[in-house]
């Protein structure tokens, strides 16, 4: 079972927040964005998640909390209703920046449009190297991040949480991608990048292995046998995470 809750601070941090990747790996992304001064997107989701996305001149950038000087403002009465957005069922009407409508329409909408193509791809787009490889960066930053939503509100991911000491967990992709899952106080934080100070970690050897592992194709405990993922230091807490990875997968679907 999920939540609507949980489901929207996923939404939020781990989907909408993966914005910033896009920008990075894409350049079609980028050219939406191109010559843009800066323009933000404040969010702000009753009872539920806050965030400020920042656009300008080809790239993106998420801040915790909904700026008060944002150029255009989203609230939502519910998380179902974030969510909805998110799923495409509900359109927000902005109470901020109406002027602003065309940001929303021309670049805005087609950035979420070509995440989703890359997060929800047709099987013959994989076929295509360099799509294959956004594609399966992407996802392993909103699996990452998804996973300290699912540590922080999700029943069942607190329990977990609730097991790992503190310290850094490392998790990467051999010669693609790192990222940091940091707990403290039982409280979880992912950091999209190779922090250094590892307690733990975790690494695919390559990114065809991850994929096949984000997809369901292969089965991790073979991979770990067979030597293609790597997990050293404090395995308690790659044990706690990988329950927790379970659920993303249910959230995430």
């Amino acid at each position: 079972m999920t939540d609507s809750k949980t489901l929207a601070y996923i939404n939020m941090y781990a989907v909408l927040g993966t914005l910033e990747n896009l920008c990075e790996l894409d350049e079609e992304a980028r050219g939406l964005l191109k010559n843009k001064k800066m323009i933000s997107i404040g969010l702000d989701v009753a009872g539920g998640p806050a965030a400020t996305l920042y656009f300008k001149n080809g790239y993106c950038r998420m801040e915790d909390g909904c700026s008060p000087d944002c150029t255009i403002k989203m609230g939502f009465s519910s998380c179902e209703k974030f969510n909805g957005m998110i799923d495409g069922t509900v359109t927000p009407i902005p109470s901020k920046g109406l002027l602003h409508l065309g940001f929303l329409l021309k670049s805005f909408m087609p950035l979420t449009d070509l995440l989703a193509k890359y997060m929800r791809p047709e099987p013959e787009a994989l076929e295509d190297e360099h799509f294959f490889e956004i594609s399966t960066k992407l996802m392993f930053y909103t699996i990452t991040v998804a996973i300290a939503q699912i540590a922080n509100h999700d029943a069942i991911g607190r329990f977990s949480a609730s097991h790992i000491v503190d310290g850094d967990i490392y998790m990467g992709i051999k010669g693609a991608c790192a990222a940091t899952v940091r707990a403290k106080n039982h409280h979880l934080v992912t950091i999209k990048k190779d922090c250094g100070n590892r307690r733990s970690m975790m690494e695919f050897c390559d990114i065809h292995l991850a994929r096949d592992l984000f997809d369901g194709k292969v089965n991790a405990v073979a991979c770990i046998g067979e030597g293609t993922i790597s997990m050293g230091g404090m395995i308690s807490m790659i044990d706690n995470v990988n329950r927790i990875l379970d659920r993303v997968a249910l959230y995430l679907a």
